[in-house]
């Protein structure tokens, strides 16, 4: 009965939209401004960096907050199942919110939150390269899918086994699906750069 609650816990955890609420306090529709999507890359281009980093922050504490609520509801390992579970349950609540009629954002921040918890050292490593190359490239997608393709193996590098693993492939395959949009415009040549 706890993994129940602490996987919907972890959904409705995930289905809080910190882009939606932190635009708002701006007197914005994020979803009608910009790329329409409720992120953290719509909102640098919309608002600013302030609020940016608002909505980054909120986004990653959830992924951080639902694994470890998967975590103290399972067997206590923050690499078990119940942790990547939760986690997964988070990654879907923001791409798919019951409060925003399931229009939510990709789910790249959330993630990050949940590697940040479950695997702290490979969390870190991908965050600098996702940094580093948006620093250079300036297009937050390409550093987003960098990022994605090189997790699992990190996360094996970092003792992640099992049904673990599976899990965290289910998230960043979920990832890469809410970037379908973003890998035709980088085939097209007109992805959005950040600034």
């Amino acid at each position: 009965m706890s993994v129940v609650l602490a996987l919907v816990g972890a959904y409705l955890v995930g289905s809080f939209d910190f882009a939606v609420a932190v635009a708002r306090m701006h007197g914005v529709d994020i979803r009608q401004v910009g790329s329409g999507n409720p992120g953290t890359s719509n909102v640098l281009r919309t608002l600013g960096k302030g609020p940016a980093a608002m909505v980054f922050v909120g986004d990653l504490l959830k992924g951080v907050i639902a694994a470890a609520m998967g975590t103290v509801a399972g067997a206590g390992d923050p690499q078990g199942v119940w942790a990547f579970a939760a986690g997964l349950a988070a990654v879907l609540g923001h791409c798919y919110p019951v409060f925003h009629r399931f229009r939510g954002g990709k789910g790249v921040a959330t993630g990050a939150g949940v590697l940040l918890y479950t695997i702290p050292l490979g969390g870190l490593l991908l965050a600098a390269l996702w940094g580093l190359i948006v620093g250079v490239g300036r297009v937050a997608s390409i550093g987003s899918l960098v990022v994605v393709m090189l997790a699992l193996p990190v996360a094996y590098w970092q003792g992640v086994r099992g049904v673990s693993l599976l899990m965290l492939g289910v998230i960043l395959l979920l990832i890469v699906w809410r970037h379908r949009g973003n890998i035709a415009r980088m085939l097209g040549g007109g992805e959005s750069r950040v600034a």
